[in-house]
């Protein structure tokens, strides 16, 4: 792809992107409702789909305040890291074998620290909002982020070691005669919990427990400094779905249908399942979601990977 295309193609990916989340709000809603035996938004537009639109002007028109007892520049700063850190991440996704911005052959790597980089939104947020709310809610936020990154990365080795590269473009030519689910089923079960828990989504929504601490990081939030915290957890979304079907769901890689497309009809199952996890699964205590993370998910990852590494090397000899 040339430079001018790679330029292109980067804003349409923007563009989709920040759409596609405005999107998958209203589709929560509605496939919340069905699952849930009630209407969901069904009042603007054909089965409420211009709902979005109202939400989007509503936020638009509000009063842009700033607490005056707030650090201003920090607070302002603090929503726009996460929409940035998130929409970086996409540059890495390869969604076929030639739509991509960039094939860095720290691919993987890449996409981590940008991952890493939307903790010090949530905590400059809570700690700028000078709230104690918004404190206790920055402090959860960073403590359940930082240790989920430590599984989030330990379960990747694995397909790491399978695929013998950090860039997402070998990763999925190496699933050409297998996606990496079916040897990396125990990486694949750590990642998506991780995954949950990176992007502070329900069941592990816990940094805003509305029951506790009224928003969490984003109490003294609104307009539409409020809207992009919310763009940016859907992005987060969008983005660790990617990389799922990238890394264990053999990304573009399908028969008949054109690769862009199977991309997308994977990316929206496992979004589907995200959306149901939300439906069925009730949100634990703050102790019960940092217990499960480092006396069973950092176990079960370094399992993982120790037998992936063991079966390697003794594929490796018979080679």
């Amino acid at each position: 792809m040339s430079e001018l295309g790679t330029m292109v193609f980067g804003l349409v990916l923007i563009l989709a992107a920040v759409g596609g989340a405005a999107l998958v709000t209203w589709f929560e809603r509605r496939l919340l409702g069905i699952w849930q035996d009630r209407y969901g938004p069904n009042r603007l537009g054909p089965f409420g789909v211009l709902q979005v639109a109202a939400d989007m002007i509503k936020l638009l028109t509000k009063h842009d305040w700033v607490p005056p007892f707030s650090d201003k520049m920090v607070f302002i700063f603090a929503p726009t890291a996460i929409v940035v850190a998130m929409l970086l991440g996409f540059t890495v996704v390869p969604f076929g074998p030639d739509l991509y911005v960039i094939d860095l052959n720290i691919g993987l790597l890449f996409f981590l620290s940008m991952t890493s980089l939307a903790v010090y939104s949530v905590l400059l947020a809570g700690l700028a909002s000078n709230n104690k709310y918004a404190l206790l809610g920055g402090l959860r936020s960073a403590a359940q982020m930082v240790s989920y990154e430590v599984f989030m990365g330990l379960s990747l080795m694995g397909v790491v070691m399978l695929s013998g590269s950090f860039s997402l473009l070998d990763i999925v030519e190496a699933q050409r005669d297998q996606w990496f689910c079916i040897p990396q089923f125990l990486g694949l079960y750590v990642f998506l919990i991780a995954g949950v828990a990176e992007s502070h989504r329900l069941p592990f929504d816990l940094p805003e427990a509305e029951h506790e601490l009224t928003a969490g990081f984003h109490t003294e939030y609104g307009g539409m400094k409020f809207a992009m915290f919310m763009l940016g957890e859907y992005l987060g979304l969008i983005l660790i779905s990617c990389m799922i079907v990238t890394l264990f769901f053999g990304g573009w890689l399908g028969p008949w249908l054109p690769p862009l497309l199977w991309f997308c009809i994977k990316v929206f199952i496992v979004i589907c399942f995200f959306i149901l996890l939300r439906a069925a699964i009730p949100r634990p205590r703050y102790d019960q979601l940092m217990s499960l993370g480092w006396k069973y998910m950092l176990p079960l990852a370094l399992f993982n990977l120790v037998v992936t590494a063991v079966i390697a090397l003794a594929m490796q000899g018979q080679g």
